[in-house]
């Protein structure tokens, strides 16, 4: 029978317990909300109270690629090798291959120091193992407190997994990315290249750095006093990579046309050279080379001048290249016909008294317009646009490009000149006729031709194909519209000329690939001397054209900067007719079924 006497020491052990209840509930209860239910924010009132480290979380810089898919341009991982001098001096115990500490006889634990440590790094790095020991050494002795100091800077991801698996605990690794260009010099000139802090300072890599550049992320996190990461923690930013950036540059095709420009540079002893593949039905540059060039991936191999891209930077009088422009005018202006013919001596004085010579002495003769454009005469040519105003003619330049940005916001991009019509002298009303006393660029001539070649549309040049975002999402770039630049009409009658010009003038047996129609032309430029004046015997020169003729595929120039060992724009034959006959090759193009008709070149 319970008393009243027992029953008071049982309630109060009752009420005890009942309190250490409530209280062990309430730690439980206080402790879910901060691991679990609250953890976010108290973590956050913990960095905000400045309890915290931040690291980086490095995204990847996007993929370039060709037209074709093959990488032009990729991003490494690499990693810098951390050391903690302070904890180094001390060493590390002795682990076996289950991690579990290795003991002595006399049960203590084994340690291994620092200079062991320092040679086993040097056979993962091919560093000398004095030089690691010495690292850490030297940091130390001038400062014990210092935890901090580089024992080798990009390692890759074979080396770093090495050096993992040593698991030396006062080693850590920063990751970092890097770049690499797996097919070294192809198209360097227009990839561009990254310095050392992987910011881009040419080429596509600058020019299209908001589709490659990545955006960083970050990882917070506690740690205990004895620098391990407190668990739960952890705060985490990703990282984004950049996107994929696709060129319309064929990369097999551009490593042919980089060899063969280097070749022929060599051979006629030009300062440099280019070629420019452009596909005549879009536009788009296939191929756009030169020398010299850049490695990417070792740009301070090359000088200064070498590492962007000349083709795309440097203006010039086009010459002869662009005598189909004042023939085009002329048709759509004067009513003229490929027939229609002038009295043309050597050498000829207007009446305004502007001189016109012809590169060559011959007797008077009466040319058709074709056989203005066969012979390449500036007399004819002079007297076929001096039937149109000044004014028109300006306009058909500028159409055609003179005077105008190329399309590509290209950084460094020249600004083409060309003088309001009413501006002109007596000469240079007379010169423009014949590619003098304007500047156009390299791009330029060739969509001038891809525009003959297409029936007067001309489509806008492009080197960017699109943009792949990482979520998927494709951005292709905002070109100009085509415009219809001259009739269908009037560009089939010049591409007809321009087919005689191959068929019967001084380039018929130098360039002909048997099967074939082909049309074109060759212009040799004066270069400037910044002074006014010309350079006396140095030429700019170039020949540009199209096949096959009859349904033009591609428009190939090619261009030499001062060649001594030919000056003229006969030095350009033979590089023409190579690259030309490898595009064909390239892509598989048929053969001609017919032979060009030939027009009067006299009348």
């Amino acid at each position: 029978m319970t008393t009243r006497a027992t029953r008071g020491p049982r309630r109060r052990t009752v009420v005890a317990l009942a309190v250490v209840l409530v209280v062990l509930v309430s730690f439980v209860v206080r402790l879910v909300d901060i691991q679990i239910v609250n953890a976010s924010q108290h973590v956050g009132d913990a960095f905000s109270k400045g309890m915290r480290v931040t690291s980086k979380l490095e995204g990847a810089r996007g993929t370039i690629v060709d037209t074709n898919g093959t990488p032009l341009a990729t991003s490494l991982l690499r990693y810098h090798v951390v050391v903690n001098p302070k904890l180094a001096e001390k060493g590390m115990s002795l682990r076996d291959e289950n991690g579990s500490l290795v003991k002595d006889e006399n049960d203590k634990t084994v340690l291994v120091t620092w200079p062991e440590i320092a040679a086993q790094i040097a056979e993962v790095t091919g560093q000398d193992a004095a030089e690691v020991q010495a690292i850490a050494d030297d940091a130390f002795a001038k400062d014990p407190a210092d935890q901090f100091e580089y024992v080798k800077k990009f390692v890759s991801t074979a080396e770093f997994r090495k050096l993992a698996d040593l698991q030396i605990p006062f080693i850590s690794f920063e990751p970092i990315a890097s770049r690499s260009y797996p097919n070294g010099a192809v198209a360097g000139n227009i990839l561009g290249f990254v310095g050392s802090d992987g910011k881009p300072l040419e080429g596509v890599e600058s020019l299209q750095n908001s589709c490659l550049a990545p955006t960083d992320g970050s990882i917070r996190y506690q740690k205990g006093a004895d620098g391990v990461v407190i668990p739960g923690t952890a705060v985490e930013q990703p990282a984004k990579n950049g996107g994929t950036l696709a060129l319309t540059i064929d990369a097999d095709l551009q490593w042919y046309m980089q060899q063969l420009i280097a070749e022929e540079t060599s051979r006629y002893q030009a300062d440099w050279g280019g070629i420019i593949v452009m596909e005549v039905a879009t536009g788009k540059i296939r191929a756009l080379a030169e020398t010299p060039t850049v490695d990417p991936n070792d740009p301070g191999a090359s000088e200064p001048e070498d590492r962007g891209s000349r083709l795309l930077r440097f203006s010039f009088e086009p010459g002869s290249t662009f005598k189909p422009v004042t023939a085009a005018t002329a048709i759509e202006q004067a009513g003229v016909t490929p027939e229609s013919t002038v009295r043309v001596p050597d050498r000829m004085v207007f009446d305004n008294g502007a001189v016109v010579n012809d590169s060559e002495n011959h007797a008077t003769e009466n040319l058709t317009l074709n056989g203005g454009l066969v012979t390449s005469s500036n007399v004819a040519m002079s007297q076929f646009g001096g039937m149109v105003d000044p004014q028109t003619r300006y306009e058909y330049l500028t159409k055609f490009g003179a005077g105008q940005p190329t399309g590509l916001d290209w950084s460094g991009e020249p600004k083409t000149t060309i003088a309001p019509a009413d501006t002109w002298d007596n000469q240079t009303n007379y010169a423009t006729t014949f590619g003098q006393a304007f500047t156009v660029t390299a791009v330029q001539v060739a969509s001038a031709y891809q525009t003959f070649a297409n029936h007067g549309l001309r489509m806008p040049a492009s080197l960017v194909e699109s943009c792949t975002k990482p979520d998927g999402t494709v951005v292709e770039p905002k070109l100009a519209a085509p415009e219809q630049v001259i009739k269908k009409e009037t560009a089939d009658e010049v591409s007809l000329m321009l087919e005689n010009v191959f068929a019967q003038g001084t380039l018929a047996d130098d360039i002909a690939l048997p099967g074939y129609r082909m049309g074109g032309k060759t212009g040799t430029a004066q270069i400037s001397d910044g002074k006014g004046g010309y350079k006396p015997n140095l030429y700019f020169t170039s020949l540009v054209g199209f096949a096959p003729a009859e349904d033009p595929k591609y428009v190939v120039l090619t261009v030499f900067d001062e060649p001594k060992k030919q000056r003229m724009s006969s030095a350009n034959r033979s590089v023409f007719k190579k690259a030309m006959a490898q595009v064909l090759t390239h892509y598989r193009v048929m053969p001609s079924g017919s032979e060009t008709p030939l027009l009067p070149v006299t009348g």
